[in-house]
């Protein structure tokens, strides 16, 4: 309905009592108008709940649970006039105050003075605490809902999220509507937990009183989804290092009312005011004490903050056909068991789910135990699955009891999900990256840079299956994916080319045809009525009309979710048979460049870069170069960032560049491309001039002391010391994989020139 309809309605069916004068502006639930109340000749605001929410609530209802709210007399409520029902609108009145609210005042100034901000809260945390003792929560504390009547803060809204939740009887997922700002969600608010208590109210006001003092929320974040994920798993950095002047009590209040569980937060609104003005406070038994002697020191160094690897599984009916399954709500959980376990998820597979979408296989280790491991929904706790060491890419079989994996990028194992020990099912020569089942009794996989090969489960020699199509100028093939419907089987694979494209492409296993689909898509993920489900290389999910039988797209694609993480192996999500998506959450914007002193104290520095690899600073330590790009794109470049001035400049274009460091002198950058090492200047540009090619396809670099040679990690995990410009032989600091047990990884020289060290499965080594 058009705005000017919708207001003339309203001005009709409130005439007699409430002139509306004009729209002061609308939020997530209502619209709210400047209106005369005739009665008592004075100016209020009469906000009018949005029609979709209005719809699933019952007038009666609604004016029931917002009677308690009316009741509530304090200096720092805004009271509630009137509500009602007016020709189908659900309404409330209020005073109208000729002033700004909070989040105006911080649009305009980003922060607030700190006693100015204490102040504030601590009145609105005055009229917290009254309104919780006579048993009402306000669930949507927000700088929108705090307004300031010459200087002095009037909370709004008091109860109405509560009374809009009520009335709708648990149906507000019918809405489309939500309660509760994603900044200032407390975690059961974002989890949607059914009971929320006082110290929701808490966390939501300690969240505003953090952005008035550090001039931005706790949790930032690209979309509402990202900001939920990190309430629920990070942990927001201390306010002091985002503004030094804010004294160590107020930052370790702030820091206690932002803790996770509500138990370990203050037990009252008041008790945090306490706490907000007395110096003394430090954080007490269970918050975090901030009040610690710093020794300042001039070393520094980078590092990477980045959030816990958090999942969701959804199902995908839900984003698909969104009016029919309005109920369904994504789960969302941490996969890992513990802090000591790190997930090995930078594979194209990271992780297999089965049928029913509750039972997931992953790979991780703990520091010390390598392979497969279980978690189910049901179960917080993951299990190791046994005989599974240093295994990757699990795919599970069709009747749900066998997994599959990789094992050293070349050996095939297949172990029972229920236990026992793991059979080699094939030794492929070259690497093997994703497999799946294309039967029970037969798998196909990819070998890179071989085309799609098949393989017996019980055991045989990997036989070629889907020849590169040469004279299309096919390179390679990947990511195999096998959809079986009645007697069709067709393979869905991601298809490169020599110019340089990727493509979705598939393959019928009984005919032998195979059709280049002509969609931007590195990874097809299943079949949901009559559409292909498929991911592109910059993490969207997509879904396009597809003729199985023909082989042929059949409508033009849409985009079911902007973005899922991904990697430049693939995309980090997978799709069940029985319809379930499981995704890791992308984490950009979560990673921010930062400097730490060697007493932890972080500074951060070029606020625009966020989704970066490897970092290093230059010699003199003025500058830190910086390899960038979006996850899964070919693109990733290397920027140079000026510390003192916070510019960044681009040095390299034109495919992955993976940077390895400054020349000694500071004037280039390393870094290896294509398998080659190569030099550019920082300041001169131009094009970059090849150092050395081994001619095996480097993956890793190190520059040695003296700036003459480099220590290169090659395939099967080679380590060799290369010099620099000259057609000399390398000399092996490690052989190659298989021919010993070591597997190098992040191999860096000692100063002195004499040693190597390097991580060899979460343990460190050094060779001479």
């Amino acid at each position: 309905m058009h705005v000017s309809t919708v207001t003339e309605r309203l001005r009709a069916s409130l005439v007699g009592r409430y002139r509306i004068e004009r729209e002061l502006g609308a939020g997530g639930m209502a619209t709210v108008y400047l209106a005369h109340d005739l009665k008592h000749d004075r100016k209020v605001a009469v906000k009018v709940l949005k029609p979709e929410l209005a719809a699933v609530l019952g007038a009666e209802r609604f004016v029931q649970e917002i009677k308690t709210t009316a009741a509530l007399q304090h200096p720092h409520i805004l009271p509630l006039f009137d509500s009602g029902e007016a020709d189908g609108f659900l309404y409330y009145v209020m005073p109208f105050i000729d002033g700004e609210t909070l989040r105006s005042k911080l649009d305009r100034e980003t922060q607030l003075g700190v006693d100015e901000a204490v102040r504030i809260a601590s009145d609105v945390a005055s009229a917290l605490h009254y309104a919780h003792t006579h048993g009402v929560i306000h669930r949507d504390i927000k700088p929108e809902n705090i307004l300031l009547h010459d200087g002095r803060p009037m909370v709004a809204d008091f109860g109405i999220a509560l009374a809009v939740s009520a009335a709708a009887g648990g149906r507000m997922t019918e809405t489309g509507l939500s309660l509760g700002t994603p900044h200032y969600m407390s975690p059961e608010q974002a989890t949607a937990e059914k009971e929320i208590s006082a110290r929701s109210d808490v966390y939501s006001l300690a969240s505003v009183l953090y952005e008035m003092l550090a001039g931005q929320p706790p949790h930032l974040g690209g979309s509402a989804q990202q900001i939920i994920m990190k309430i629920i798993a990070e942990q927001p950095a201390a306010v002091t290092t985002l503004r030094k002047s804010v004294p160590q009590n107020v930052a370790a209040a702030v820091a206690k009312a932002l803790e996770k569980l509500p138990a370990d937060r203050f037990e009252s609104a008041k008790t945090f005011a306490d706490a907000l003005h007395n110096p003394a406070f430090t954080g007490g038994a269970n918050g975090s004490t901030v009040a610690r002697t710093v020794v300042a020191s001039r070393r520094l160094t980078t590092v990477l903050a980045a959030t816990a690897m958090i999942f969701a599984a959804v199902a995908l009916w839900a984003l698909f056909r969104p009016a029919a399954n309005a109920d369904a709500v994504p789960v969302q959980f941490e996969l890992v068991g513990g802090p000591n376990m790190r997930i090995q998820g930078n594979w194209t597979q990271p992780f297999a789910v089965s049928d029913d979408g509750r039972t997931m296989i992953f790979s991780a280790d703990t520091g010390g135990v390598d392979g497969l491991w279980i978690r189910t929904l049901d179960d917080p706790r993951p299990r190791l699955l046994e005989d599974t060491e240093r295994g990757f890419q699990p795919s599970i079989s069709p009747d749900g009891q066998w997994v599959a994996f990789v094992v050293g990028n070349q050996q095939i194992r297949k172990v029972r999900l229920a236990g026992g020990a793991a059979t080699t099912l094939a030794t492929v020569e070259g690497i093997t990256a994703a497999i799946d089942w294309l039967s029970d009794d037969e798998l196909v996989l990819e070998r890179f840079g071989h085309g799609i090969h098949r393989v017996a489960a019980n055991g045989g020699k990997a036989q070629e299956w889907i020849p590169f199509d040469t004279t299309a100028g096919e390179t390679s093939q990947r990511r195999p994916f096998v959809w079986r419907e009645g007697e069709t089987v067709r393979v869905f694979y991601a298809s490169s080319f020599s110019d340089g494209t990727t493509q979705l492409a598939v393959f019928a296993s009984d005919d032998g045809r195979r059709q280049r689909l002509k969609l931007d898509g590195v990874q097809a993920l299943g079949m949901i009525d009559g559409h292909l489900i498929y991911a592109r290389g910059d993490g969207a999910l997509m879904a396009v009309p597809f003729d199985l039988l023909e082989m042929r797209l059949t409508g033009a694609p849409r985009q079911l979710r902007e973005r899922v993480n991904a990697n430049g192996a693939g995309t980090q999500v997978i799709l069940s048979r029985g319809g379930t998506l499981v995704y890791q959450v992308p984490t950009e914007g979560a990673s921010r460049l930062v400097v730490s002193d060697l007493m932890g104290r972080i500074m951060p520095v070029g606020n625009q870069i966020r989704a970066f690899g490897e970092s290093r600073f230059s010699p003199d330590g003025q500058r830190i170069a910086v390899d960038i790009g979006e996850s899964g794109a070919s693109d990733h470049s290397i920027w140079v960032l000026d510390r003192a001035s916070g510019q960044a400049t681009r040095v390299t274009r034109g495919g992955h560049a993976r940077l390895v460091d400054w020349s000694t002198d500071g004037r280039d950058l390393l870094f290896v491309r294509n398998g080659a090492l190569w030099l550019q200047s920082v300041a001169a540009g131009g094009e970059p001039r090849s150092l050395a090619d081994s001619g095996m396809q480097l993956v890793d670099a190190t520059l040695a002391p003296d700036g003459r040679s480099v220590v290169v990690l090659g395939p099967r995990s080679i380590l060799l010391r290369l010099p620099l410009g000259i057609a000399a032989a390398a000399d092996t600091i490690v052989p190659p994989y298989g021919t010993t047990t070591m597997r190098p990884d992040g191999p860096r020289v000692s100063p002195d020139g004499k040693w190597v060290a390097f991580s060899h499965r979460n343990e460190y080594q050094v060779y001479i």
